[in-house]
């Protein structure tokens, strides 16, 4: 077998001392980890586990004095496993690719770390493993991002009910919740009318999400301000500029590695479970009950609005 095959189908602990020249750093390995995820863009992945094989290998920086075994001055073993274990309960992904670059940009936020390379395989997709493989130096790692919700930055979820939505005094709510201070996100309770109707649980939990996010739009339409929203990126970006966002569940819900619990056509406890996971200060229910939430709730009729 040549040095470029053997590379290629070695354990990537061959492919960093194939590239470390004639001044090779130091390596700490994790190999063959696997672990049990919801994982795939197929629809036949959803909603089901499978096996992920994990093998990490971190060049380090050579430390400026002797160590004098004292495990707070090298890279642990455990950042390897943590940074997994981290972007693997962050959301559920469909690319093993994105959470390849996930795990290698988490480890490459320690100080000592230089490059990483990271292989990725599904062991229960085909006859044999199927993955990815990357290579990614402390030069490829972006700055770290402001958090999310830094102080300042937890917003006030409102949910609407389908009443509330087509109020003449949508306007003036939107006014005041400008006027507040605080990043403003709306959601919304199923539009007035019949679904259609699925014998298979997975399907009307899609058609009920689609049906909020049609609803969305309706609310969206009603006033520019209302920009409809699906991913936690746009999210985040809408709170650090002042956009008030319309939330499509979609998305996020059928993403979330632990979502909510119970059917989604219950939009004010979907309004609960979402104000927990952006971290919200307060959720206000506009015509709806007041569901049990992990954030304080305050729930108004749609006469009186936020």
């Amino acid at each position: 077998m040549s040095d470029r095959i053997s590379q290629a189908f070695g354990h990537p602990y061959e492919r960093a001392v194939a590239l470390s020249g004639e001044d090779p750093l130091d390596r700490i390995s994790l190999r063959d980890h696997v672990a049990e995820v919801e994982i795939g863009a197929f629809q036949a992945e959803r909603g089901t586990t499978q096996r992920l094989r994990f093998n990490v290998v971190v060049e380090v920086a050579r430390p400026d004095d002797d160590l004098a075994d004292d495990v707070d001055r090298i890279l642990s073993y455990d950042k390897v496993t943590e940074a997994i274990a981290a972007e693997l309960h962050a959301e559920r992904l469909n690319l093993l690719e994105t959470l390849a670059e996930n795990i290698a940009h988490r480890i490459l936020q320690e100080d000592l770390a230089v490059r990483v390379y990271v292989r990725i395989e599904k062991l229960d997709r085909g006859p044999g493993a199927l993955g990815v493989e990357i290579v990614r130096s402390h030069e490829d790692a972006p700055l770290a991002a402001d958090e999310p919700h830094e102080a300042g930055q937890h917003p006030v979820v409102v949910h609407l009910s389908a009443d509330a939505v087509m109020s003449p005094a949508l306007g003036g709510w939107l006014d005041r919740l400008a006027a507040g201070g605080a990043p403003v996100i709306l959601t919304v309770g199923l539009p007035p009318v019949p679904q259609p109707e699925s014998a298979a649980k997975l399907a009307q939990r899609r058609i009920d999400l689609l049906a909020i996010e049609q609803q969305a739009w309706v609310l969206a339409g009603r006033d520019r301000r209302c920009v409809v929203v699906n991913t936690r990126t746009e999210l985040d970006w809408a709170m650090k500029h002042g956009q008030i966002s319309v939330w499509a569940p979609s998305k996020i819900v059928l993403d979330a590695p632990e979502g909510p619990h119970g059917s989604v056509r219950d939009t004010a406890a979907l309004a609960a479970w979402f104000a927990g996971l952006m971290g919200a200060r307060e959720l206000v229910v506009v015509g709806d009950r007041a569901p049990l939430a992990p954030v304080p709730v305050r729930a108004v009729t749609a006469e009186v609005g936020p």
